[in-house]
This record gives structure tokens, C-alpha cells and sequence, in this order.
């Protein structure tokens, strides 16, 4: 039976996060309606990350298995686009290996958080406003504390189901955009609940001056997720890449796999 990674981004504001909700709209809901109206079959998805409420992407991946090869994925992705809600679009559909799986074989994750400090109607459904003063050398400083770390229990939110807290970051960066804009960038083999947004929130601590880097290191290193900050708002965050090794796309070339 054929399998399908579908690639596709999304402004999540007006969803209550990636997976299927009882009583409230999401992401996966609106994909698996779509293709069940284009292709009349039932479908349930799998997603390679689960976005919280009000979080965007930039690059998110689900995967379906089929009874048949699709022949004309280009006409696929035109007709699921007109028939989805405006702020989530299909980028590719792309055949993978039949034990393929959008999760389980990611390498990596890829998050931004975008902030802001001067009024902008354009930027608040996808940044944060912040306008108060931040050291940006600092908030660097504290990224790169964060690369010397494996374990973040600290930045898991209560009640998070998993067996371990440890995480490979590989990536860990803050940098300063125009217009008085900072982004931060992390990336690793896998995230916890809330972890990024605990990881800015604390950050943003260090950059407004009300602790120093040493308790910030003092703070990764207590295992205490009371003693994070988890306050930043979702709209400032973003799933922006999902990286899987060449293994996954045997029909595909290696040049057009989304690395």
C-alpha cells in the first residue's frame, strides 16, 4: 500500500493546534476533511509534529498510505488547495518508503520565535510585542548556555508524557533583524512540551536584566519546571523545518528531497 508525506504550512491563530480536538477546530482535522472530499476516502493522519494552539509552520509534514499510486500530485495539490481554508496550504505531496514514518524518522526539528518591539499591525498574529529594552549579547550568551545541556526537564510542562527529558539541541541562536526585531532559532533531534517556549520565555529573563546568565544555568540545571517561564505568547512561534534523511524518498532524486 503506497504512502504519502504531504509537506504543508499553516498560520495556526485560528486553530487549536495540530491535532484533533473534541470540541475545537484544528490543523489535522481540516487536512483529513479536504482530502476526504478530493480523493472520497477516509483518511487519518499522522503528523511529525504536533503544533500547540496558535502556533504557525513554516514546514510540517503528515503521511497517509493509499490503495493506489497517485498519478498527478501537482493536480492533487492544486485541487486540496482550493479546497482548504486560506491559512493552511499544501506544499508537496511526496511518495516515500512504505514503512515510512513522519515522525518516528525525523532527524531533526527546526523552530523559530519571532519578537518585535515597536507597534506593528502586520506582525501580531505572527510575533510577539515586546516592547520593553533587551540586551540582545545577552540573550546570545544565554542561547549558547543552552548547547552545553541535554537534559531540559526544566522546560517540560507539567503532566508531559515521556520517557526521557533528554534532547540533542544542535542549533541554539539568537540574532537581530531590522526594525528592532529578534529571532531566535533552535533546533534539535526532538522537543518537549513547551519546551521552546520556555526556553524564550526564561531567556527573555536574562535579556531584561532580572536574572543573571549563572542563575539561568542554575535554572536548566534544577530540573524545576516552576522555576521557568513559559508566559511568552504562541504567535511568535513557528515549526519551521523537518529534516529526514534521503532513505525515507527512495523515488525520489537526492536533490529534490526536503532536507
Amino acid at each position: 500500500m503506497p504512502r504519502y508525506f504531504i509537506e504543508l504550512s499553516y498560520k495556526g491563530t485560528g486553530y487549536a493546534g495540530f491535532q484533533i480536538q473534541n470540541n475545537a477546530n484544528s490543523i489535522q482535522a481540516e487536512v483529513e476533511k479536504a482530502l476526504q472530499v478530493y480523493y472520497k476516502n477516509t483518511f487519518q493522519l499522522t503528523g511529525s509534529s504536533r503544533t500547540d494552539a496558535g502556533v504557525h509552520a513554516l514546514q510540517n509534514f503528515f503521511h497517509f498510505d493509499v490503495l493506489y499510486s497517485l498519478d498527478n500530485t501537482n493536480k492533487d495539490i492544486y485541487h486540496l488547495n482550493a479546497i482548504l481554508p486560506e491559512d493552511i496550504v499544501v506544499k508537496s505531496i511526496l511518495q516515500v518508503a512504505d514503512d515510512a514514518h513522519c515522525r518516528f524518522d525525523a532527524q531533526s526539528r527546526s523552530y523559530k520565535y519571532h519578537i518585535y518591539q515597536y507597534k506593528n499591525p502586520f506582525l501580531q498574529h505572527t510575533a510577539f510585542y515586546c516592547p520593553y529594552p533587551i540586551d540582545i549579547p545577552l540573550l546570545q550568551q544565554a542561547a549558547a548556555e543552552i548547547m552545553a545541556h541535554n537534559n531540559f526537564t526544566t522546560f517540560s510542562k507539567k503532566h508531559s508524557q515521556v520517557k526521557t527529558f533528554e534532547c540533542a539541541i544542535s542549533e541554539s541562536r539568537w540574532e537581530e533583524l531590522p526594525g528592532q526585531q529578534f529571532l531566535y532559532t533552535v533546533t534539535a533531534n526532538r522537543f518537549l512540551r513547551g519546551m521552546v517556549k520556555g526556553l524564550v520565555g526564561t531567556m527573555l529573563l536574562v535579556g531584561k536584566g532580572k536574572i543573571t546568565l549563572e542563575q539561568f544555568k542554575s535554572i536548566i540545571q534544577s530540573y524545576d519546571n516552576t522555576r521557568a517561564d513559559f508566559s511568552v505568547p504562541s504567535q511568535g512561534l513557528f515549526l519551521a523545518r523537518v529534516k529526514y534523511p534521503p532513505s525515507v524518498f527512495p523515488y525520489m532524486a537526492t536533490s529534490d528531497v526536503y532536507l
